[in-house]
């Protein structure tokens, strides 16, 4: 590596477990057409809880794709990374056997609160039959670093493994740690975010937020930037990316996909969402800056789209602020409505979503929202068709992390 000749990383392979697809295809099929899956909560033992709305992965058979010594000792948002994980080497046709060395892949995930489904129960049995009923695999499963061993052992990855935890907007950071894991000389990292926060415990938890939505009818409870905005709906799910050294890639005749261009982050503080306004302006302006990115050469904006009025309007303002007149005019959206905000997970099925809307040339619409409130060209109702070249993305925290991150589209070898 050369300052002349800077390593870069690379999108290649991509997989997907979300309430509406559990494959790249299925869910970008779902996502361009603008369908709208939000429905009522029904996971065991959430029902009778205020929580009523949430996009849950239905019909996931972790069984059907992952071995059983792996499901007996993992949690729900494991067995998501592990299939995630297993569809995007396959799509990038990175096979972990045939790597030259185990040492060249690394593996990273972002997490909010790990594996809460597989801690209540444990501590159900501790409490109602004794600590001779509880499993020697409660000491890891709901540890928040879990889907990274996992991955990284039931793969054969030996290269740089990390966890970052830096709330919702982890899932961006998680990708910028990746792609200077490659800057610095590894060829491939397996990254990405997904979450299962729809067990009673994570749910009561939940409750303490005041932006989450408790509204009932699955199609005004997740409606941001309009005058109904009434907070957020929690979601399963995530992605999972291979990202790649450049010139490896093509060296084995990969397919590009998408480059990881820029990426800046800012903390705000929790809640404080009129502080948030100046760090994502201060995110987007870095991640631009990273990038040699104009103001005006953002093609589409995917934001993040908390659903609170006054986070709202902080980042119109914000994305106003960092990218001037081009602010007003640029295409906004934010597909996520349709799916719920998988914490961690939802900013990585944003980037998903950015790179195949690249390769498509189609800007996804904002499902259940129509009329909005703010200065934003946002796209609703049926997917725009555009010439992408340049994405970016937003994500902010409940507890006030803020990133921004560009993806540059490129076009590869022949699959």
């Amino acid at each position: 590596m050369s300052p002349s000749n800077p390593r870069r990383a690379a999108v290649t392979g991509i997989g997907v477990v979300a309430p509406n697809g559990t494959s790249a295809e299925t869910f970008w099929k779902s996502t361009v057409e603008g369908v709208g899956v939000l429905d009522a909560v029904t996971r065991e033992g959430c029902r009778h809880l205020p929580l009523k709305v949430a996009g849950e992965v239905r019909g996931f058979d972790p069984s059907a794709l992952i071995e059983e010594n792996y499901l007996v000792q993992t949690d729900r948002f494991t067995h998501f990374a592990m299939a995630a994980a297993t569809l995007a080497l396959t799509d990038a046709r990175l096979d972990p056997d045939g790597i030259g060395s185990p040492y060249s892949v690394g593996v990273v995930t972002a997490a909010g609160s790990g594996g809460g489904e597989f801690g209540q129960r444990e501590l159900q049995q501790l409490w109602g039959q004794g600590s001779r009923f509880v499993g020697p695999y409660q000491s890891i499963a709901w540890f928040y670093a879990a889907s990274t061993g996992q991955i990284s052992i039931r793969s054969g990855l030996k290269g740089p493994c990390g966890v970052v935890a830096s709330d919702e907007a982890g899932g961006l950071n998680a990708l910028a740690h990746a792609a200077q894991v490659i800057r610095r000389g590894t060829d491939a990292v397996v990254v990405g975010a997904t979450e299962a926060p729809l067990a009673p415990y994570s749910v009561v938890c939940q409750l303490g937020y005041p932006e989450l939505s408790t509204v009932a009818d699955p199609a005004r409870a997740y409606v941001p930037f309009t005058d109904g905005a009434c907070g957020f709906v929690p979601a399963e799910g995530g992605a999972m990316l291979v990202l790649e050294e450049l010139d490896t890639a093509l060296h084995r005749g990969a397919d590009i996909r998408a480059t990881v261009a820029g990426h800046a982050t800012t903390f705000t503080g929790a809640s404080r969402w009129d502080r948030s306004r100046d760090g994502l302006a201060q995110a987007i302006r870095g991640a631009l800056d990273e990038a040699g990115c104009a103001p005006q050469d953002v093609d589409v904006v995917f934001a993040d789209a908390l659903g609170v009025p006054e986070a709202d309007r902080a980042e119109a303002l914000a994305i106003a602020d960092a990218l001037g007149p081009h602010g007003r005019r640029v295409p906004v959206t934010a597909p996520k409505t349709g799916t719920g905000r998988s914490y961690c997970g939802a900013p990585v099925l944003d980037v998903a979503a950015a790179v195949l809307a690249m390769e498509h040339g189609q800007i996804p619409p904002t499902p259940y929202v129509h009329a909005i409130s703010h200065d934003l060209d946002l796209v609703t109702s049926r997917a725009r068709p555009a010439e992408l070249r340049t994405a970016l993305v937003l994500s902010r925290g409940l507890m006030g992390s803020n990133a921004a991150l560009v993806l540059r589209g490129r076009t590869g070898s022949a699959r």
